[in-house]
């Protein structure tokens, strides 16, 4: 509906007067104005207003013709009214532009009384009314070629974007698998006939799918493979068999490392099979909400928004309801961003559904008071963990030393972490830490604990089988608190020297947590992080990266406070050489290679 233009309020409030004009002569004025024979000119402040707008061209004045008067008007010479008998009151002033102040100037041909006969133009005599019906009156507008409806609906048209055409398509019908033929689906009669070459992209791709499962995960890599499912023919995913569907959504979302590029990957696979509205399975529903949540090192509050979202469609769209490994990941990611209300929120919606805790959810639990520095809500997750027959492994002693140390009790935390030591010199050989052996290894546990609780006298037994030995995770913990945080460089030497004992092999991520401690702790004199020990360590990594020790490569991460640290502690040269010795064994793209080069403009520039 469109407003009327008019000026609310009287006339008098709309067109500011000159102070010679005042407010009781006002309506003598406006008399006299519409009595002249001239013209009434309403211009703007130095007459240049209106068409400055509009790009140039004459000054805007507007007129009113007398003319217009339906009776004779005249003055006297003292400037009164004068009407004739009968005569109707003088017309209003038309409607001005409120863009400007106007000024009022009033301009009369004649000084003396003007002659009725002379004000009204044959021409604009007016006509006599026309008498149109309601239909003749619709008749004079050309009606639309269809339905017009009333004003209601169109104010909703242009309310609503989503009635304009402007809405999103709808995604495809997401459904799950409810069935066993469901889950297979497409079935080896059911999928699209493809020619020779076709078929034998298929068949590469199933050999190295198989091989990246069955154990062999480092002979094949996942870019090989998802570039292989690329070469398929659009829409790819009606060519290939319902359970090795399965299998290539499962290699692909185990990863060595989880990061936006695998992420990606993933979700690009999903779609296609979204697009052609193939059910999804509950692992394949929490592998993307763990994808969407856990491809950041760290967790913030839009990555627990991506969960929420995916968990929403999982259970609204496609009516699946979560399971406890959905509850798991939703309450992991919550924590980790620092909302602890949304993450008990998380934690009580599971209860109230009915779900056990396992594992998960009881280091999952420690972690977040840990979190939160709460070292009694620590050791009452731990206590329940040990009351539900849970077996105690190294990731839940890991999470309990993390915690202790955010809380602040070191002493705790390093008793717990004698005890493990003492647990690996009971044992003559370590298993090798890597994906396949962890993920065995937290299979088994699980069935322990379920094997225990229905047989207690076994309960004992699995536990001493059980490892509770220091790992990697638990040296980067110890490295980072003791280096990062507190800066002592002697406890950090033995921390290393005791991984050389465990046979535990130097990790990119010890030596990213070296390089920050000289960054934060190094580069005055006296300090105990010198230059001389950087260049010991700087060395290592060096050899390491020679060598080509597995879990070691140059990142915008590590290449950053390798930078960093020499900048600190050491000179300008020092930080070109470290420069050209990481650029000749990095393997990045464009976008990190020119973060590299603005990281060492900043340094060099100083």
């Amino acid at each position: 509906m469109k407003a009327p233009r008019r000026i609310d309020g009287s006339i008098c409030g709309a067109i500011p007067l000159p102070r010679s004009l005042s407010r009781s002569s006002w309506p003598a004025a406006a008399a006299a104005a519409a009595a002249g024979a001239g013209l009434v000119a309403i211009r703007t402040a130095g007459s240049h207003y209106s068409n400055s707008r509009r790009g140039g061209g004459p000054e805007w004045v507007r007129s009113y013709s007398t003319c217009c008067c339906a009776s004779a008007v005249g003055s006297n010479a003292k400037g009164q009214v004068i009407r004739e008998a009968g005569s109707t009151p003088a017309p209003a002033f038309p409607t001005f532009s409120a863009h400007a102040p106007p000024v009022l100037d009033v301009k009369l041909s004649k000084p003396h009384q003007a002659d009725s006969s002379s004000l009204v133009s044959p021409e604009l005599e007016p006509a006599k009314r026309l008498e149109l019906s309601r239909k003749e009156l619709l008749e004079l507008l050309d009606p639309y070629d269809g339905e017009v409806g009333n004003v209601d609906e169109h104010i909703r048209f242009f309310r609503d974007p989503y009635m304009r055409g402007y809405a999103p398509a709808d995604d495809a019908a997401i459904t799950v698998a409810r069935t066993q033929d469901d889950h297979n689906f497409p079935s080896a009669e059911e999928i699209t006939p493809a020619d020779y070459e076709v078929k034998r992209t298929i068949w590469e791709l199933s050999i190295a799918v198989n091989t990246r499962l069955g154990g062999k995960r480092d002979s094949v890599d996942l870019d090989v493979i998802y570039e292989l499912y690329q070469r398929l023919p659009e829409p790819r995913i009606p060519f290939l068999l319902g359970r090795f569907r399965h299998r290539l959504l499962k290699a692909l979302g185990q990863p060595t490392q989880k990061n936006f590029k695998s992420m990606l990957r993933y979700f690009a696979v999903l779609a296609d099979v979204k697009n052609c509205g193939i059910a999804l399975s509950n692992a394949e529903w929490n592998c993307a909400i763990s994808f969407a949540s856990r491809y950041v090192a760290v967790s913030t509050e839009a990555e627990t928004e991506s969960a929420l979202k995916l968990w929403r469609e999982m259970e609204v769209v496609a009516g699946i309801k979560a399971t406890d490994v959905t509850f798991n990941i939703l309450f992991d990611v919550a924590s980790k961003a620092g909302n602890f209300t949304l993450a008990e929120m998380i934690y009580r919606e599971m209860e109230s559904r009915g779900h056990r805790p396992n594992r998960y959810h009881y280091v999952s639990l420690i972690h977040f008071f840990g979190l939160k520095m709460d070292s009694g809500g620590i050791r009452a997750a731990y206590a329940e963990m040990v009351g539900a027959g849970e077996m105690i492994d190294t990731i839940a002693l890991n999470a309990v030393i993390s915690g202790l140390l955010r809380s602040g009790e070191e002493v705790t935390a390093e008793n717990t972490y004698e005890r493990m030591k003492s647990s690996a010199l009971q044992k003559t050989t370590l298993p090798a830490q890597n994906y396949a052996t962890d993920q065995a290894i937290t299979k088994a546990l699980m069935m322990f604990a379920k094997l225990g609780r229905k047989f207690k006298h076994m309960q004992p037994n699995f536990q001493q089988i059980t490892p509770i030995h220091p790992n990697l995770n638990t040296y980067f913990i110890l490295v980072s608190h003791y280096g990062v945080k507190l800066g002592d460089l002697q406890r950090v030497a033995k921390l290393l020297d005791e991984m050389k004992l465990f046979q535990i092999p130097l990790h990119g991520s010890i030596f990213l947590c070296l390089f920050k401690s000289f960054t934060f702790h190094g580069g005055y004199p006296g300090s105990a992080w010198s230059p001389q020990r950087l260049d010991s360590i700087w060395k290592a990594l060096l050899d390491t990266l020679d060598d080509g020790t597995p879990g070691i490569e140059i990142s915008t991460f590590l290449g950053h406070w390798v930078l960093s640290a020499f900048n600190k502690c050491s000179n300008s040269e020092a930080v070109m050489d470290a420069y050209e010795h990481l650029k000749d064994r990095w393997q990045l793209s464009h976008d990190d290679e020119q973060y590299m080069i603005n990281l060492l403009y900043k340094f060099v520039r100083r």
